[in-house]
């Protein structure tokens, strides 16, 4: 896999050297009205691509960041639960059996007839 991303890479190079050495022109650029810049046109190129490029890269590698530091935060709270789930479990001491029966009432219903 390697081999073969060296050999796009050498093949992508050679391809814009070709392109840079046809179009090797001295032109004008207009930066300001009044302000004119005389450059060899694969460098208004190369300029106008890396124009484009950066903030979009810059972008990426910021929003790449984001996500990486919620992730990690997300895979320490998993491992965190992870650790709680698996920790031995202590026997509960023994309780007091609980009455949750109440008392019958027995004054609600006379059973004396006059």
């Amino acid at each position: 896999m390697g081999i073969l991303r060296t050999i796009i890479w050498i093949l992508l190079t050679a391809v814009l050297v070709i392109f840079a050495m046809a179009n090797w022109r001295v032109v004008t650029v207009t930066i300001w009205p009044g302000w004119e810049a005389e450059t060899k046109m694969p460098l208004v190129i190369l300029a106008s691509f890396l124009i484009g490029a950066v903030p979009m890269w810059v972008a990426l590698r910021t929003t790449r960041w984001s996500l990486k530091r919620r992730l990690d935060g997300s895979e320490r709270q998993l491992a965190d639960m992870r650790a709680l789930a698996n920790r031995p479990v202590e026997p509960a001491p023994a309780a007091a059996p609980v009455n949750d029966v109440p008392p019958a009432p027995t004054d609600l219903f006379p059973t004396d007839k006059p």
